[in-house]
């Protein structure tokens, strides 16, 4: 075996007896490897000058053979010793974040697989299980929980902080989340879903705890609900806006439907473009429609890929219940071997669905285009007291409910102010006094107000505990002023002069000044306040897009639909 050449430097940190004097010119350092060890010799190349008196060690005071035996044994303990060293470090480094696949789990759900509780997430029954094992095909099994999921059935099974009241809770919200945990030290590509609906409740501010360093590509879900004739290159822009002010770096903004497929040709290109080798993620919040954009993603990638036109067949399961998904499901989705990770969603305890009962969670789903409820409006049948009132001094004095889950005191705004609501339409509107807004909400909680659904519920609901006072400073009449979102609920937009709205009064001249509301909501939802969003026709005609500095254009990211 041929000798290789060591550097000086690398043979002093593991040799434990001092190196004679030399220049590192003068030595060459070889390095025998044998099966079971490494061996280290210095030579000379330089002559040396004899003196006449001999420095130590050489002459008679030379090293006998048994002492030179001793000194390679001990080179040779110490290099073994570094060399494990190292090897133990990187093979620790290496696995320390490695997902386990030795347990087989539900296709559907990404629950592992059990025999055991009948009623429990990734329960088959003991001959299923043991003809599959037989014929290795347990990574193709479809638990009990998710063929019920498949037929409509409402079945929850996450509780804790951010999981749902009503069923059997098996696993909690923050279990769920440390499922996730291993993903910011992978070298992944993420995809990010947000709900348009629920823009604000269910972007995830804090993303980068979860996905670390790694790049993410920002995707819009549901934009076939927004309004009719929205122009979605105002949308586009509005939520480039919005990714910017909450300083998160992206890729790409994409629109998207997994209804539609509008969009997610787009997203394809964008991740073989961008993947490089590396797993796909998809992340979001709970209900934000993961598993139905992978089924859209993987039914477009199948015309030209016919890996991906295989995993269609294994596909995660889709539901209308927050939690459908309870472990990373890996799909091979690509060519190249990369893999295609279905997460589960990430449960916020400051969205309504993680206080309302499991039975009330189908009201808060919109299945159909938003058609903004504008209040006040000439078609609406008002008690004749209140019709009155509104005629003389507009919104202020009263109290509105947005079903059962949010009242908006209007304390002070102009006789012509309007309020739009943009969110589902089993939510009915109903005005009363606020003088009289307690009573009425403890007497028609569970009937006219709903959710929450019945007098059983309604006696168990914890009310409406959170209020915010909100002052609404306004430049432009005519344009709406803000938005108002509810996490995970929806939107109304404030418009302070509205001239359809059939009010006796002239339309009122001030062109600037402040709005004052008061909004309740269940103690953990949260209130956001923002740039309106330029939904429906009349958007795209008010919507102003910004000039953009150079630096600008060069930091933000591309949208598309």
């Amino acid at each position: 075996m041929a000798p290789k050449l060591l550097a000086l430097s690398s043979l002093s940190s593991i040799c434990p007896f001092p190196i004679p004097n030399s220049s590192p010119s003068s030595l060459n350092i070889y390095k025998f490897h044998t099966p079971k060890s490494t061996l280290i010799f210095c030579k000379s190349t330089e002559p040396q000058a004899i003196s006449e008196s001999e420095p130590e060690g050489y002459g008679a005071a030379a090293p006998t053979r048994g002492d030179i035996y001793l000194q390679r044994q001990q080179v040779v303990a110490a290099s073994s010793s570094v060399l494990a060293t190292t090897k133990k470090k990187k093979k620790k480094k290496d696995n320390i974040f490695k997902i386990s696949n030795l347990a087989p789990c539900c296709y559907g759900c990404g629950a592992p697989l059990h025999t055991l509780e009948v009623d429990a997430p990734g329960y088959v029954d003991q001959e299923t299980y043991d003809l599959k094992k037989k014929h290795h095909q347990l990574r193709k099994i479809l638990c009990g929980r998710c063929r019920l999921l498949s037929h409509g059935h409402m079945i929850t099974a996450v509780g804790g902080n951010g999981g749902y009241s009503g069923g059997k809770q098996f696993v909690t919200a923050e279990e769920l989340r440390e499922k996730l945990s291993h993903v910011r030290h992978e070298k992944a590509l993420i995809v990010k879903l947000v709900d348009i609906v629920d823009f604000n409740g269910s972007f995830l501010a804090r993303v980068r705890d979860l996905a670390g360093a790694n790049p993410i590509i920002l995707v819009i879900t549901k934009v076939d609900l927004l309004p009719k004739d929205t122009d979605l290159n105002c949308v586009g822009d509005w939520v480039v806006e919005a990714t910017m002010k909450k300083k998160l770096n992206v890729l790409s903004v994409h629109l998207t439907s997994s209804k539609s497929l509008v969009g997610i040709s787009g997203v394809v290109l964008e991740i073989q473009k961008e993947k490089k080798g590396r797993d796909v993620y998809i992340l979001g919040s709970a209900n934000v429609g993961k598993s139905a954009f992978i089924n859209a993603l993987l039914n477009t990638m199948s015309y030209k890929d016919p890996v991906a036109a295989s995993a269609r067949k294994y596909k995660p399961i889709q539901s209308a219940v927050p939690g459908t998904t309870l472990g990373p499901i890996p799909i091979d989705a690509f060519l190249g071997g990369e893999k295609l990770y279905d997460t589960p969603g990430v449960h916020l305890h400051h969205r309504q669905a993680a206080v309302i009962h499991a039975e009330d969670l189908p009201t808060l789903a919109p299945q159909s285009r938003l058609r903004g409820q504008v209040f006040p409006s000439s078609g609406q049948n008002l008690d004749s007291q209140i019709a009155n009132r509104m005629r003389s001094s507009g919104l202020s004095g009263l109290s509105i409910f947005w079903g059962g889950l949010v009242r908006i005191d209007v304390l002070k705004v102009l006789p012509e102010t309007c309020l739009t609501f943009y969110g589902p339409k089993a939510l009915q509107i109903h005005v009363v006094p606020t003088e009289e807004a307690d009573e009425f909400y403890q007497k028609e909680l569970g009937v006219l107000l709903t959710p929450p659904t019945g007098k059983e519920k309604a006696d168990d609901w914890m009310g409406l505990e959170t209020k915010r006072h909100l002052q609404i400073k306004y430049e432009d009449i005519e344009r709406p002023t803000c938005d108002v979102a509810i996490s995970g609920l929806g939107w109304f937009s404030v418009v302070p002069v509205n001239k359809s709205a059939g009010i006796s009064n002239p339309v009122s001249e001030v062109t600037a000044g402040e709005l004052t509301f008061i909004v309740h909501v269940p103690k953990p939802v949260e209130i956001f306040v923002r740039s309106p969003m330029p939904v429906g026709k009349a958007g795209g005609q008010w919507y102003d897009y910004r000039e953009l500095t150079e630096e600008e254009l060069e930091v933000r990211p591309k949208w598309f639909f």
